[in-house]
């Protein structure tokens, strides 16, 4: 069993920074393959990035690829995701998950057994 709790989220102006945070409870924290989604008002539940167990693999949205940036300190029990020049766009609710993705399953929500509560960002114009 494995619980994660998010924080880090709140309120940006357009081009700022956030950084997320993701801490997971249990030994097994390092087996697990991490993700990062997010889901707007009105729309699904998208993929934004994920990361392989070791950090041997790591997977990008196109539409956060080059701003974005996940890592994990498995020996802190957490993984990290780095928002730079953030668009309105970007506003939503930030959930991560942890499973057993592969590199090519990674984006299917299904692949993941466990989910935070979500954090909420919210870029202004």
């Amino acid at each position: 069993q494995v619980q994660l709790v998010e924080s880090g989220g709140g309120l940006v102006q357009a081009g700022g920074s956030l950084r997320l945070s993701c801490a997971a409870s249990g030994r097994t924290f390092s087996s697990y393959g991490m993700g990062w989604f997010r889901q707007a008002p009105g729309k699904e539940r998208e993929f934004v990035t994920a990361i392989s167990w070791s950090g041997g693999w790591i997977s990008y949205a196109d539409s956060v690829k080059g701003r974005f940036t996940i890592s994990r300190d498995n020996a802190k029990n957490t993984v990290y995701l780095q928002m730079n020049s953030l668009k309105p766009e970007d506003t939503a609710v930030y959930y991560c998950a942890a499973g057993t993705p592969s590199r090519f399953t990674a984006t299917i929500p299904d692949r993941y057994d466990y989910w935070g509560q979500g954090t909420q960002v919210t870029v202004s114009s």
